[in-house]
Formats: C-alpha cells, sequence, structure tokens
C-alpha cells in the first residue's frame, strides 16, 4: 500500500479524536508542521458527545476548549462548505458521508480513522483518497518527516506531566494505545523523545 504524502492533507474522523493522547499526538505532529489536519463542527460535535456520555468527570465547557484550541492551532483546520456533496456520497453507513464530503471539499487525500471498513477505498479511490489506521497513518508520516515528527513526539511527551512519563513508559502507553508498528519506529529513538 502506498500511503500519501505528509504534506498533503488529512481529515481526523471523530474515533481518533475522541482518545486524549492520540488527539494530542496527532494535533502535536500537526503542529510541528509533518502534516495538516482537518476536521469539521461535526465531527467535533461527534467525538465531544462520545466523550461526555463516556466520562462523567468531563465537561461540556473542557471539551469546547480543546474543540476551540484545535481549531486555533491548525491554519484552515475546520472545514466548512461540505455539506452539499453529502447527499451526492454513498458510504457503507450513510452516517460517514459528511467525513468524506469533508475531505473532498477539503482537497484532502486521507481519511485517518478506525472504521476502515465504513471508508472503503475502492470508493474513495475515485476522489483521489485513502482511508487509513492511525498506526499506519503516523508510522508513514514518521518515515517520510522523521524530524518534524520527532519534534511532535517530544512536545507531546513533554506535555505528560500527570505523572510524566519516560520514554518507555511513553513509548509503552503508545503500544497499549494501539500505536505498534509507530511505537517500533520511536524505540531507536528513545534518547531524543
Amino acid at each position: 500500500m502506498t500511503v500519501a504524502a505528509p504534506k498533503n492533507v488529512a481529515v481526523l474522523d471523530a474515533n481518533v479524536l475522541y482518545p486524549p493522547s492520540l488527539r494530542d499526538l496527532l494535533m502535536r505532529v500537526a503542529v510541528a508542521g509533518a502534516y495538516k489536519p482537518r476536521w469539521t463542527e461535526e465531527i467535533h460535535a461527534e467525538w465531544i458527545r462520545n466523550v461526555l456520555a463516556d466520562y462523567q468527570d468531563v465537561t461540556p465547557a473542557q471539551l469546547d476548549r480543546t474543540r476551540r484550541l484545535m481549531n486555533q492551532a491548525v491554519v484552515n483546520g475546520l472545514v466548512s462548505g461540505y455539506e452539499p456533496l453529502i447527499p451526492t456520497l454513498s458510504l457503507p453507513d450513510a452516517n460517514d458521508r459528511h467525513v468524506l464530503a469533508a475531505a473532498i471539499e477539503a482537497s484532502a487525500t486521507v481519511i485517518v480513522t478506525f472504521n476502515l471498513s465504513d471508508f472503503p477505498n475502492a470508493i474513495l479511490s475515485g476522489y483521489g483518497i485513502q482511508a487509513l489506521h492511525p498506526d499506519v497513518f503516523l508510522s508513514a508520516l514518521f518515515d517520510q518527516e522523521t524530524e518534524l515528527f520527532l519534534r511532535g513526539v517530544q512536545a507531546h511527551r513533554a506535555s505528560l506531566k500527570n505523572p510524566a512519563k519516560t520514554a518507555q513508559d511513553y513509548l509503552a502507553a503508545l503500544r497499549i494505545s494501539g500505536l505498534q508498528r509507530l511505537t517500533l519506529r520511536l524505540e531507536a529513538f528513545q534518547g531524543v523523545i
């Protein structure tokens, strides 16, 4: 499988924004300049709604702050004007059409998602888009933009203060979160992360 170049635009599905550590890693790597993430207010609403449903100790105000910070951190991160495309699209789950519509509107080459079956590459390829699991996407970014990626990882690890993580602890957390391929690549860089 050929993975799109990292400078290309990637739409982040709600399910990859739901886990706070993965969301933060994706944002830190983007801010470092490894790729250009995109999302919509509809995608924000979906991940926020799911976090609030699952975690009673998290408040809407906290997640709204996260949403605002994400929108401020990435120039043109928030996609709009995609809505007219939604009814023209066909996916296995009609509720996911808004994600593909946003990707088309943003001229994205990638949709980063855990739900690959909801975004068949046979359909997406007609739009020049591919769906990638976050581990595959982040591993490709690492391979193609190692220096920028490592800056993002350094910032991500440095932000973890409660408790702070050693490089080994950090890699173990990435592995547990399902980023095995990325963890293997980062193991050789423990001294700099």
